[in-house]
């Protein structure tokens, strides 16, 4: 079993057209088509009112509903919009259940 690498590429949010919104580090981008690094399903977030003031400003990590972390593809990607490191630290400090 090979032990899991750190994701290398730029934290996005990635809005999908039917499997809801993705935290994650962009692999690769193919038109509509989109691989994500560590990507954590965004299943209800407070905090802010919006996906793009997730990725700016962040979420209420303790309130906020957020996947356990997976490598993903998906293929209906609508919006893709960059994270600030802000974004990434409460994104990624939310807790999931195991």
């Amino acid at each position: 079993m090979t032990e899991p690498t750190e994701p290398t590429g730029k934290p996005v949010i990635v809005r999908t057209y039917s499997a809801g919104a993705h935290f994650g580090y962009l692999a690769r981008r193919d038109g509509k088509e989109v691989d994500l690094q560590g990507s954590r399903r965004l299943w209800r977030w407070y905090g802010a009112w919006t996906l793009s003031e997730v990725a700016t400003a962040g979420l209420d990590a303790q309130k906020s509903r957020v996947a356990a972390p997976v490598s993903i593809t998906l293929t209906e990607a609508i919006e893709i919009i960059d994270c600030t490191a802000e974004a990434v630290a409460s994104i990624e400090s939310a807790k999931w259940a195991a």
